[in-house]
């Protein structure tokens, strides 16, 4: 395999939080849903993405085995090091949520940490439970406040909107506000003729 920091275009002494960004550029550049099937780059872009995900697993794992910056809090703060979050969260990248789902539903309660709780709000999310997916994100974020990741969605969620992992979509609440409770009374005042 290449060297894992020359692949994602770190050097060896990049934080962790430029590791994580540089992963999460080259992941938005070369994700297979950028590319249809009749694009001859689709399986270019395969492999590629393929690449990513395998440096930035051995980045992980080596430095939660004692190597540099290895405590330094960051990669969202709670990636166990183990390639199972990894792999759920490339099904979400995917838009494979429902699989995503059963991976992570298949985790004994009493090992369900910080980052499975985020991952599955995340999962409902994406699948349009919005109170639910909120409620696990703010779990997540009840384990470990100083997480960056974690917050920004959880905030992103509150202010109803919220786009991780979904190429700059825009998901939004269904919630009613101020002005549709107004204007819900004056047409239901005009169909009335409540007068």
């Amino acid at each position: 395999m290449k060297n894992p920091y020359t692949v994602l275009g770190v050097s060896e002494n990049a934080t962790e939080e430029e590791v994580k960004k540089a992963y999460r550029n080259l992941a938005k550049k070369y994700h297979p849903d950028n590319f249809d099937d009749s694009n001859p780059l689709k399986d270019l872009a395969a492999e590629k993405m393929r690449e990513i995900n395998a440096a930035y697993d051995s980045i992980r794992n080596k430095r939660s085995d004692g190597g540099s910056n290895s405590n330094s809090g960051n990669y969202g703060g709670s990636y166990s090091g183990s390639s199972e979050y990894n792999r759920i969260r490339t099904l979400i990248t995917q838009g494979r949520y429902t699989e995503a789902g059963r991976y992570l539903d298949m985790k004994p309660i009493s090992e369900r940490n910080a980052e499975w709780f985020f991952l599955k709000g995340t999962v409902l999310v994406k699948k349009g439970y919005l109170l639910d997916g909120t409620d696990y994100i703010r779990r997540a974020c009840d384990m470990e406040p100083d997480n960056a990741e974690y917050r920004n969605a959880y905030s992103m969620l509150t202010r109803n909107v919220y786009s991780p992992y979904s190429g700059g979509r825009t998901v939004h609440s269904t919630g009613c506000s101020g002005c549709d409770i107004c204007m819900g009374l004056m047409c239901m005042e005009l169909c009335c003729n409540c007068r």
